[in-house]
């Protein structure tokens, strides 16, 4: 049974983001649907990616994990989700649950299927669907100190010193899950970040269907800032300069809210200026760990979610919702 109140909620991202925000939405409801980039080259989802031409399966892992039941059963198989093997061999550094999805991918055929199988294996409180049904390659047009650029894939993309211009998908019109598109459009709140900006976020505005859904959808969107930009995709960006980006990628989607936490903000002022313009409303929330890791806090965050879907801003409800 589901909490009362419980919000029918979309997360978009990937990785170590997506698994954040997934991880303070599980406490507040159990109707999530996660839509995970696949676009990942890297380590062992881009070895299985090259060798079996499957979808790369380690940001959707990594979402099924966060979404885990909070149980001894749960936990467990969470963990052996997650573990990777250390070995000399061919099996070194494999997630385990990129092994385990990759077989039911084959077995039945189906990748959202194959999901579903390993959510009811966690009973995980929510859906992992992926946003496209191929997987994808990000290319971007990068402005170094010897000029502008065009690097190919997510691992050398996120890697690659200079600003990005410019973000592309190959190939630039790939289908959408079909699940997803129908996700977006029955929600009530679409969660947008954290997680790296160019490699993780933004790819989701670039698949037309999923783009599309994001316009039309009655949902409200909530925008979720990072606590640093630390990685070298968005190195010198501010959290303004994130919102920037995504009106640059996407100059008519409303945006409803901002969250984020104030010792992660230089400018408050200007970055309620362009919360305002993007005609959403700033929620500023300590939702950092308090060990000083530059980490979300479960529960601090999901306290902010729950301000902003019911219409708290600046501790005072907001009745013109």
């Amino acid at each position: 049974m589901r909490p009362p109140g419980s919000p029918v909620v979309v997360a978009l991202g990937g990785g170590h983001g997506l698994a954040a925000s997934l991880s303070a939405l599980r406490l507040m409801s159990d109707r999530i649907t996660a839509i995970v980039t696949v676009a990942d080259d890297g380590g062992s989802s881009g070895r299985l990616r090259d060798e079996l031409d499957v979808l790369p399966p380690g940001d959707l892992r990594m979402a099924l994990a966060a979404l885990c039941d909070d149980s001894d059963w749960g936990r467990t198989w969470r963990d052996v989700l997650q573990h990777r093997f250390t070995s000399s061999g061919d099996l070194d550094q494999h997630a385990v649950g990129n092994l385990l999805i990759v077989t039911l991918w084959e077995l039945l055929d189906d990748p959202v299927a194959g999901l579903d199988w390993v959510g009811r294996l966690l009973n995980a409180r929510g859906r992992v669907l992926p946003m496209s049904s191929v997987p994808l390659r990000i290319e971007a047009d990068i402005q170094t100190e010897s000029g502008l650029r065009t690097i190919q894939g997510q691992s050398k993309v996120g890697s690659h010193p200079g600003r990005i211009e410019k973000l592309r998908l190959i190939p630039d019109d790939p289908p959408a899950c079909h699940e997803a598109v129908e996700a977006i459009h029955t929600a009530e709140w679409v969660v947008l970040g954290p997680g790296s900006w160019f490699s993780s976020v933004l790819p989701h505005l670039l698949v037309p269907e999923i783009s599309d859904a994001l316009h039309r959808t009655r949902a409200r969107r909530c925008v979720t800032l990072n606590l640093e930009s630390d990685d070298i995709e968005s190195e010198g960006l501010t959290a303004t300069d994130h919102l920037q980006v995504l009106r640059n990628h996407a100059p008519d989607l409303r945006i409803d809210a901002v969250v984020a936490d104030p010792t992660s903000v230089e400018d408050v002022s200007t970055l309620a200026d362009v919360t305002a313009e993007l005609g959403a409303k700033l929620l500023l929330r300590q939702v950092r760990r308090g060990d000083g890791t530059p980490r979300h806090d479960p529960l601090r965050l999901a306290a902010a979610y729950r301000d902003v879907f019911e219409g708290v801003i600046a501790d005072v409800p907001d009745r013109a919702r």
